[in-house]
């Protein structure tokens, strides 16, 4: 027997479902595969999306974000035996199935290898796609973990084949789990050992550059924006300027909105904004909701390529910037930096995000940043001091009084 245990959001509670699986919610899917004597198996979680790249009978390309997984099932999913080995295998949408297959060696298992298949001649998703049929890209995975650990990677992961962009994030994974139990022990991918070791920028961290970087000019602003099936869900307008510090010598990349793509995804309690061009392999934004009614940056992911060749990358998963109320927007005219790293930060320009509650694809009131709440203070300091000089001269001018009176009554 496979049960699976859904759930959908942070406190909505755990719904156990066996063979046939109900409505799912991509925002936090969490399965249990058990064997037939009722011991959890395998265990994952995963957030993901996907974004197609297809040609259409008009000889133009278009690009469709899959995200939608309430209709998911879980057809497939198996244990494994001495035959076969554990695999994860969800349909969902018209025609979309997606598969994780899994190895075993003496002290180690793997994730073996993802594939993913979609149909291009579903007429609502692709109404005009030039090829019609059945779709899959397989992508060989090869990640190696400890038999025993569970997988971990919060930070956003990309694969990407003929067209077709895999995002994952937040997964959690364990295959071939020991007496029914799910271990506590983690073993971390690479970017996420990169984001738990990130420190704040110090004289002491931060290498001295050898060479001074080319003075940049204010970088064009951009407007991105993410869809779902409701319409929009995510809108962003800033210019990008990239600060990198790489074996002491410091790059800086202003983005060109004009040749850079962009893509995301929204959640309930998340929201994510993936830009890619020709020089950045993937600098994505997540966003996240704090205390139910706030929002705030939370996380960069950042790949870039560098001109000596080299690829520079680095996470952070801990950060709190653009901090503003649920239904409103975050808005910062004046030039304002993200530290992501001692070695990597971001300086923004005429920013405005909304990663929440956008309404009629049109941003909602704005709360301003501390940067800009400072040209208020300017004249109220000014008029304070004035007034602060007014009182003095009045109480002068009323204490001579006082005194030439008093000179007065002496005669």
């Amino acid at each position: 027997m496979v049960c699976f245990r859904l759930s959908p959001v942070p406190g909505s509670g755990l719904v156990l479902l066996c063979l046939v699986l109900g409505a799912v919610s991509s925002y936090a899917l969490e399965l249990n595969v058990t064997d037939s004597e009722k011991a959890v198996c395998l265990y994952a979680k995963w957030q993901m999306n996907f974004t197609i790249h297809y040609e259409t009978t008009n000889k133009t390309y278009k690009t469709v974000t899959i995200s939608d997984f309430s209709t998911a099932s879980y057809n497939g999913s198996v244990c494994g035996d001495d035959q076969n080995n554990p695999k994860i295998v969800v349909q969902f949408g018209s025609g979309f199935s997606w598969t994780v297959n899994f190895t075993k060696e003496e002290s180690t298992y793997s994730i073996d290898g993802i594939s993913f298949s979609y149909n291009t001649s579903d007429k609502v998703t692709f109404p005009d796609a030039k090829d019609k049929g059945i779709l899959t890209v397989r992508d060989a995975v090869g990640f190696r973990i400890p038999l025993n650990d569970m997988f971990r990677c919060n930070s956003l992961s990309t694969l990407e084949d003929s067209g077709v962009v895999q995002y994952y994030w937040d997964v959690h994974v364990q295959a071939f789990v020991q007496n029914g139990t799910v271990s506590t022990k983690e073993f971390l991918c690479e970017k996420d050992k990169t984001s738990t070791t990130v420190v704040p920028i110090t004289p002491t961290t931060t290498p001295s550059p050898t060479t001074a970087p080319t003075p940049k000019e204010k970088p064009e602003v951009g407007s991105y924006s993410v869809n779902n099936s409701n319409g929009t869900c995510l809108l962003a307008t800033m210019g990008l300027q990239l600060n990198v510090t790489h074996n002491k010598v410091v790059s800086i990349i202003n983005i060109n909105p004009n040749t850079t793509d962009f893509t995301g995804s929204c959640q309930p309690r998340s929201a994510l904004l993936s830009l890619n061009s020709s020089n950045i392999k993937y600098l994505d934004f997540v966003f996240a909701v704090k205390n139910e009614n706030r929002f705030y940056l939370k996380e960069v992911n950042v790949s870039v390529y560098l001109l000596n060749g080299s690829v520079f990358s680095i996470a952070n998963n801990n950060l709190s910037y653009w901090d503003a109320p649920l239904g409103s927007s975050y808005m910062c005219n004046k030039e304002q930096t993200v530290s992501v790293s001692g070695a990597f930060q971001i300086n923004t320009f005429d920013l405005r995000v909304q990663p929440f509650n956008v309404m009629e694809g049109k941003y909602s009131t704005a709360q301003d940043c501390s940067a800009d709440d400072d040209s208020f203070l300017v004249p109220i300091a000014v008029g304070a001091a004035l007034a602060g000089v007014l009182i003095l001269v009045l109480l002068a001018y009323f204490i001579g009084l006082k005194r030439h009176h008093a000179g007065y009554e002496q005669f």
